[in-house]
């Protein structure tokens, strides 16, 4: 099978890091991706630390092998929820939406692997400053949060700004994505919309349905003009809040009509006013399965993908 930095960095057995999806990133979740090989996560979100260690208690108990949290450093609860890392000693951290940097002299001392996920070149090389380890790149194509660069052009650009290895997220699914993001020379891929369509994920039956059923085109970006924009499912919910943002809506009114959506689609099933934050790719994705088989087929197509393009020159 194939090994990369990555995974010689994280001490894993495949180059597969599972997206840390607020709601969806749990315990269970996160424990049987890095039993299967990969690295888990726990999606901190805005889970204030009681909870926050209580997932990372349920993961521990589930599994011995490394596993990681991502962090949002947004959220109002990110300083005790960065105590709660160096107490429990996660091996690894993402961050998300902001610089790291005042926290990783702690997580160093407990040899815990920094890793932020960044949207430009020039926000890679800001917070390469701060001594991080690794460094996730992730393109447009990705659901949630994102930037507004693709995956490929963002993936070698950013490989070559920075001197430590680059994980490739955005609209990666199967071997072909992860052949091709190790042709842009990544040594690793971040995915989420393919393990929320795993059988540990917890999402509502109706969050997967929706995904499954999803084209190429269903997926739109709200929050354009608050210059934090979220790509999900086009629904009623994203009618509603295009036609508010592009009427001159506030942000307050903004932020009061998406506060709890998430919730509301991934735990509840409503995925008409709810916000179901999902990538690009999910029109590709047919079936759920265990996340042990995902792995498991993603790192064999990828050894035939490579074998093949090796075949062209022959």
């Amino acid at each position: 099978m194939i090994k990369t930095d990555i995974c010689d960095l994280l001490q894993i057995e495949y180059p597969i890091l599972q997206g840390g999806m607020a709601w969806l990133g749990t315990a269970e979740l996160a424990a049987a991706v890095s039993e299967a090989g990969g690295l888990g996560l726990i999606g901190a979100g805005h889970m204030p630390p009681d909870i926050f260690r209580n997932e990372i208690h349920k993961l521990k108990e589930r599994t011995n092998k490394p596993f990681g949290c991502n962090i949002m450093l947004m959220s109002p609860f990110v300083k005790e929820v960065m105590e709660v890392v160096v107490e429990e000693r996660v091996p690894v951290i993402t961050t998300g939406a902001g610089n790291p940097g005042v926290y990783i002299p702690a997580l160093k001392e407990i040899g815990t692997k920094v890793i932020p996920v960044v949207a430009s070149v020039l926000l890679a090389k800001r917070l390469l400053r701060g001594g991080i380890d690794a460094i996730i790149a992730e393109g447009t194509e990705s659901g949630g949060h994102v930037g507004d660069i693709t995956t490929m052009a963002l993936i070698p650009q950013v490989v070559d700004a920075v001197d430590v290895p680059v994980i490739a997220a955005g609209g990666i699914a199967d071997g072909r994505g992860m052949a091709a993001a190790f042709a842009l020379g990544a040594k690793a891929v971040q995915m989420g919309t393919r393990f929320v369509l795993s059988e540990e994920c917890i999402a509502h039956e109706n969050y997967k349905n929706a995904v499954l059923k999803a084209k190429d085109r269903a997926t739109v970006m709200t929050g354009l003009t608050t210059g934090h924009p979220v790509r999900i499912i086009d629904n009623s919910l994203a009618h509603k809040y295009k036609n508010l943002e592009f009427s001159g809506g506030s942000k307050e009114e903004l932020e009061a009509l998406g506060a709890g959506t998430l919730r509301k689609a991934a735990i509840d099933g409503d995925v008409k006013e709810g916000s179901v934050m999902i990538g690009q790719i999910s029109g590709m994705l047919t079936d759920i399965k265990p996340c042990a088989t995902i792995i498991k087929d993603i790192m064999t197509e990828t050894e035939t993908v490579i074998k093949n393009l090796q075949g062209l020159n022959k």
